[in-house]
């Protein structure tokens, strides 16, 4: 039997083989304050039994093509652990909403 690459659906984050135009960019910078706070929050909730990895990794690889290609690493990271902590009912939607426009002033 022979193996057909385009017979397996591909979802938005497998990049193995992709050929794209534009290097991938590994170089280090400084983390901002909510990427170093997200990464806080996704070891707090693992390390307290709210979330596990794989639960993040799920939340990352069902993203919408779109909105992952806009989102920068941490942003998947937030958008996992908004959807994991809503679908497991830690936290509503409307709070998120609430709180949002609170901070949007």
């Amino acid at each position: 039997m022979e193996y057909d690459s385009h017979a397996v659906a591909r979802l938005v984050h497998d990049r193995g083989g992709w050929l794209t135009s534009e290097p991938i960019d590994r170089s280090e910078h400084p983390l901002a304050d909510w990427e170093l706070l997200t990464d806080a929050l996704q070891q707090s909730l693992v390390r307290n039994g709210l979330m596990t990895v794989d639960e993040l990794r799920r939340g990352i690889e069902s993203m919408p093509r779109e909105v992952y290609e806009a989102a920068g690493y941490y942003e998947r990271w937030a958008y996992s652990i908004e959807g994991v902590l809503v679908e497991k009912g830690v936290i509503a939607p409307a709070e998120i909403d609430r709180k949002l426009g609170e901070l949007a002033g």
